[in-house]
């Protein structure tokens, strides 16, 4: 335990022995923050203790100190990586160093008060912009160490405020801050140790823990994701980086074979750093077959992304050429997935469930003819009564219902582009087939237009054509020759025109649910071809 001042911190930071390492968080203090800690110092309150690890060895990456790139240190000799207390020592420094050029342009200036009054709860300290500073009134702060800039700023001033600024300084030079110092060059109990200080004070997300967890000098797991953005970028999937709860459940997943946060918090950093090239291989392979086997062509359309959890640990692998299938493999997984998600299996409260299913889908990964345990099917999705909104799980489901029915356009005959609709991901590529103006002309409101059962897709020039139509009407647009085919493609027939709201409303959600029993018949998987 030892200490130190605020000018010894400067001169530390400036000939680049206090460092920032990778895995800590980014500076966030905002300047309004750095001022109240400045104005903590001068009336000598206790701001916290800082911790560092002392250590000979250089880490292979560092973060910049706020805005601020560290010179290098002198060779042969230890450096100090802040373990605790990044956000105050940036601040400090930022506030007060004069040599160092930012390397944005973002810091807002931090200005002593001449004219506050002495009352504690009164901050003397303010961050003003460069129109709002009155050299009458306030002294800059950056000035208070800078020799030159200080006899510079105090040449303007009053000798009472000469007084006052002088005693500011006074304090500020003078006060202490306390340090421990942690000497290692053992990376694991580093990484125990940053992860105790965080649970102690303020308490990190699971995300920051396992990257402190997992971290070495050559492995970063935030960079590591931040690489696999750029495999999955043209995928459609780029969004799936930064659902950080996602990425470790799926690295638990993969190593332990569950969910749960105890679990996640317990992983060895060997492990991840061992298995992560399996973990990136399930999470491609996932995403290749959601995309070519199931239709979502965008993860914004996953229905409930923890369904990349079990899937991702089927196709982990260490395989050059990825972790493949046979028929049967292939007809199950696909059989499970519409299973879980038209029974909301992972809305909530899934731990259990997907250790269950992960359990499963492991045993098929190893042996094709497993015979596989399905979870338990009830459809939890009422076509009749919930309302369509893009955002939802259930609406979801049938956005990918409809398009494994490969839909056509009613008036042009043309094939929606089911891949640019799903990228989109947009409600304005959805219609009703009865529409709301129509509807709304008959007494019927948007809540019961809006129900799953009278969505389909359109082209945006057939939907403009059909506006506020009775289907009894534009139904008879549609080419005679191609009716029976556009209109089943869509789950829809042509005796629907002459059906009351209420009444096709019942028949569409019948039709919709005969596309679930085929979606999940388990009659439909073959055989396997494994000798018994």
């Amino acid at each position: 335990m030892s200490d130190l001042s605020i000018p010894k911190i400067i001169s530390k930071i400036s000939s680049g022995d206090i460092r920032i390492p990778a895995f800590q968080r980014e500076f966030v203090w905002d300047p309004n923050q750095v001022a109240f800690l400045l104005d903590s110092v001068y009336k000598g309150f206790p701001v916290g203790t800082v911790v560092f690890w002392q250590t000979s060895e250089r880490l292979r990456t560092e973060k910049k100190l706020g805005d601020f790139k560290l010179p290098e240190p002198q060779k042969s000799y230890p450096v100090n990586y802040v373990l605790d207390g990044q956000q105050r020592l940036t601040s400090l420094f930022s506030a007060f160093q004069f040599e160092l050029s930012p390397d944005s342009s973002d810091w807002v200036e931090i200005y002593l008060d001449m004219e506050t009054d002495s009352h504690p709860e009164d901050v003397s300290f303010s961050a003003l912009q460069d129109d709002e500073v009155d050299l009458n009134r306030y002294f800059p702060v950056k000035s208070f160490f800078d020799p030159t800039g200080f006899y510079t700023a105090m040449s303007r001033l009053t000798d009472d405020q000469k007084v006052f600024v002088n005693d500011v300084q006074n304090k500020l030079r003078d006060f202490k801050i306390p340090v421990v110092t942690f000497e290692t060059d053992d990376k694991n109990e580093v990484a125990i140790v940053f992860e105790r200080i965080n649970r102690a004070g303020t308490e990190l997300k699971t995300f920051e823990l396992l990257t402190a967890w997992s971290w070495s000098e050559d492995f970063d797991l935030i960079e590591k994701f931040e690489d696999l953005q750029g495999d999955i970028e043209g995928a459609g999937f780029h969004d799936l980086v930064s659902d950080r709860e996602l990425q470790l459940r799926i690295c638990s997943a993969v190593i332990s074979g569950e969910t749960a946060a105890p679990k996640i918090l317990d992983l060895s950093g060997q492990d991840i750093r061992d298995r992560f090239n399996e973990i990136r291989n399930g999470i491609l392979g996932a995403i290749d077959f959601l995309q070519n086997q199931i239709g979502v062509k965008h993860y914004k359309m996953l229905p409930f992304p923890s369904a990349l959890i079990p899937l991702s640990c089927y196709f982990s692998t260490d395989k050059s050429d990825g972790q493949k299938y046979d028929a049967r493999q292939k007809e199950i997984l696909k059989k499970w997935f519409w299973i879980s998600t038209l029974s909301r299996r992972f809305s909530n409260d899934v731990t259990e469930r997907q250790t269950a299913d992960i359990a499963e889908i492991n045993k098929l990964k190893l042996n094709p003819a497993h015979d596989f345990k399905f979870p338990s099917f009830e459809l939890r999705i009422d076509f009749r009564k919930n309302r369509f909104s893009v955002a939802t799980g259930n609406s979801k489901a049938l956005i990918l219902m409809l398009a494994s029915q490969r839909p056509k356009s009613f008036l042009s005959n043309s094939e929606i582009s089911v891949v640019d609709v799903l990228k989109k991901g947009s409600k304005h590529e959805f219609h009703h087939i009865f529409p709301k103006n129509h509807l709304k002309n008959i007494g019927i409101l948007n809540d019961r237009a809006n129900v799953l059962a009278n969505l389909c897709y359109l082209t945006r020039h057939d939907n403009n054509e059909i506006k506020d139509k009775d289907p009894a009407d534009y139904f008879e647009s549609i080419d005679p020759t191609f009716r029976k085919d556009i209109l089943s493609s869509a789950l829809v027939d042509y005796a629907d025109k002459d059906l009351e709201y209420e009444d096709f409303v019942e028949a569409r959600a019948k039709r919709l649910e005969r596309l679930v029993q085929e979606l999940t018949d388990l009659t439909a998987i073959p055989p396997s071809l494994e000798a018994p």
